[in-house]
């Protein structure tokens, strides 16, 4: 059964997992992207889940496990806390940052930057009821494929984030234009 070869191959699960997973978000919000990116985003997407969130999510969830065992209430809630303080964070850092290295982004924070809080509260949001859920109800070997599996509507989501304008950005492309139509006005022109 998949139960059983998920048991016996817990880390290959996870990883396997979140490379599919991770290409099948990118491919579902590209498809409602205008234009659509080039294919070597959704590859791009899938090596970040097989390199790092598969193996870190399969590390962090059985040290998490291990620190602190059970499913009783207020394990969940510890569980759940840590992992909105610390893995939270991580992932998403390394989602921003990993994604622009890949794409060979020139300042490979920005993104990060510009929307690590936005995305960090809504994660808190998704990821505390994922994660009770998890913690409460999933053996502890089949955990990183469950986490895969709400990663798989989470990425969607980050993909988009990534790819639409911040405030920021659009406040930045104002200005520019701004600046643009100064320099190129004439004396006692429009605006004088």
């Amino acid at each position: 059964t998949i139960a059983t070869w998920v048991r016996r191959h817990s880390w290959l699960s996870s990883v396997a997992a979140f490379g599919i997973l991770f290409a099948g978000a990118d491919a579902v919000q590209q498809r409602f992207m205008r234009p659509p990116r080039p294919a070597r985003h959704g590859l791009r997407a899938a090596l970040l889940g097989l390199t790092f969130h598969g193996n870190f999510n399969y590390v962090w969830l059985r040290g998490l496990e291990r620190a602190i065992p059970g499913s009783a209430a207020r394990a969940v809630v510890v569980k759940v806390l840590a992992d909105q303080t610390v893995a939270g964070p991580i992932t998403i850092s390394a989602f921003f940052t990993g994604m622009s290295l890949l794409e060979g982004k020139p300042d490979i924070y920005k993104d990060l930057r510009q929307k690590f809080w936005p995305t960090y509260k809504t994660g808190v949001v998704y990821w505390s009821a994922m994660q009770t859920i998890n913690f409460t109800l999933v053996p502890p070997y089949a955990r990183s494929v469950f986490v895969g599996v709400c990663a798989f509507l989470w990425t969607c989501y980050l993909c988009y984030v990534r790819q639409h304008s911040s405030g920021t950005d659009r406040e930045q492309q104002q200005h520019e234009v701004w600046e643009h139509k100064e320099q190129h006005e004439e004396p006692g022109g429009p605006g004088q």
